[in-house]
């Protein structure tokens, strides 16, 4: 007899997927490998990318995945709209929905549980579990930080409290939820993983030369080229710090023009621009400390995770869910203000003990904190509603 148990077959919804680039993306890309490696099938609804200049297969297939992309106009268009909520749902939700809506319409017995990522994709969720009667769980990625009385609040709980559960990154997230007036009971806490054997130390001085950094003590910065992420405040405390500190910055944005210019004109600092995934383990050893400055409640940054992974101590700001991902053995918290950031950079420079106790302390932690056991809690609601 065959005892084997059965696994859910699974519908994510998300708006941003591999070959976007970011750190939702890659998160979708792990967990979509951890399912479809542990015999769940899986299919994905998203579209072409609209925040990075690439193109991937209108359908992919391989063993127990299948990948539906929608292509999709306004290249950039999502970060212009980002300031404009409502516009921005707009322009996101009806067209993705509109395809979802057809998916499940043609193949509503191939999914079991639907999971959708962000609030646009949990909209989407809600109005196909309603029509097709599946159950749904939400994934947030984001400190939201809006007004409790606005219109985004009352859509934002109607579209929640409607899950059977929902996914935060960080316990700051969880209250922020709880605030709304969504049912604790519904709500856990997850966190982001990393591949250990892909983003693992190689010889730093192998490294730096392979990037063109031998002989430099460099501050790496990966992210979205933003005011916010703190790409303009980590400019200015180049410009006020010792020549012999390089500041590389790795990503795409709004502000690549400014970062290139200042590259041009200020000696330490190194405009890289965008790097594919399979490239980043590279350029986090060829860095000897890496800085997440946000000037804003960071959901999670799953950068930090990849920086330790491969050995590299952390600079972060004491914001939104970073403080829950890394404490003072491996990193050093700092409110985000040039004179602190300056000041934490130069103490790593000087102080070359306490540098290297850091470094010594972080692919342990991260071994210990992010491996893939951590999709253990999202698998776990998947069974877990499925039953109900």
């Amino acid at each position: 007899m065959n005892t084997q148990k059965k696994k859910e077959k699974l519908l994510i919804i998300s708006p941003f997927f591999r070959p976007n680039i970011g750190g939702v993306e890659t998160h979708l890309h792990d967990l979509c490998e951890y399912l479809r490696i542990h015999g769940y099938m899986v299919y994905v609804l998203t579209y072409q990318p609209i925040t990075t200049k690439a193109m991937g297969a209108a359908v992919e297939k391989k063993d127990n995945l299948e990948i539906r992309r929608f292509s999709w106009f306004g290249f950039n268009l999502f970060h212009k709209l980002e300031r404009y909520p409502y516009l921005e749902f707009l322009y996101l939700t009806p067209w993705l929905l509109l395809r979802s809506f057809f998916f499940m319409l043609q193949n509503p017995g191939k999914v079991d549980v639907i999971h959708s990522h962000g609030f646009n994709a949990s909209f989407i969720a809600n109005i196909l579990s309603r029509v097709f009667k599946k159950r749904f769980i939400v994934s947030t990625h984001a400190i939201y930080g809006i007004n409790m009385h606005s219109l985004n609040a009352v859509l934002m709980k109607w579209t929640l409290n409607s899950a059977d559960k929902i996914l935060t990154l960080s316990k700051k997230s969880k209250k922020e939820l709880i605030k709304f007036g969504l049912l604790e009971s519904k709500i856990n806490v997850y966190t982001y993983w990393v591949n250990h054997q892909i983003f693992k130390p190689m010889n730093k001085i192998e490294a730096k030369k392979k990037v063109g950094w031998y002989g430099k003590f460099i501050v790496l910065f990966v992210g979205r080229f933003i005011k916010i992420k703190g790409a303009s405040i980590l400019l200015d405390v180049a410009g006020q710090t010792q020549n012999e500190i390089h500041f590389a910055f790795i990503g795409d944005g709004p502000m690549s023009g400014n970062i290139r210019k200042s590259s041009e004109k200020m000696p330490n600092v190194i405009f890289v621009g965008k790097v594919e995934n399979n490239e980043l383990p590279l350029y986090y050893n060829a860095s000897d400390v890496f800085i997440i400055p946000s000037l804003y409640d960071e959901g999670f940054g799953r950068v930090i995770l990849e920086a330790l992974s491969c050995g590299v101590p952390v600079i972060g700001a004491d914001k939104g869910g970073i403080p829950e991902a890394i404490d003072r053995s491996v990193s050093i918290l700092i409110e985000p203000t040039l004179e602190n950031l300056k000041s934490a950079i130069e103490e790593l420079y000087n102080d070359k003990r306490k540098y290297e106790m850091l470094a010594g302390n972080c692919r342990d932690y991260a071994i210990t904190h992010f491996s893939d056991c951590n999709a253990k809690i999202i698998v776990d609601s998947y069974t877990e509603i499925a039953k109900e």
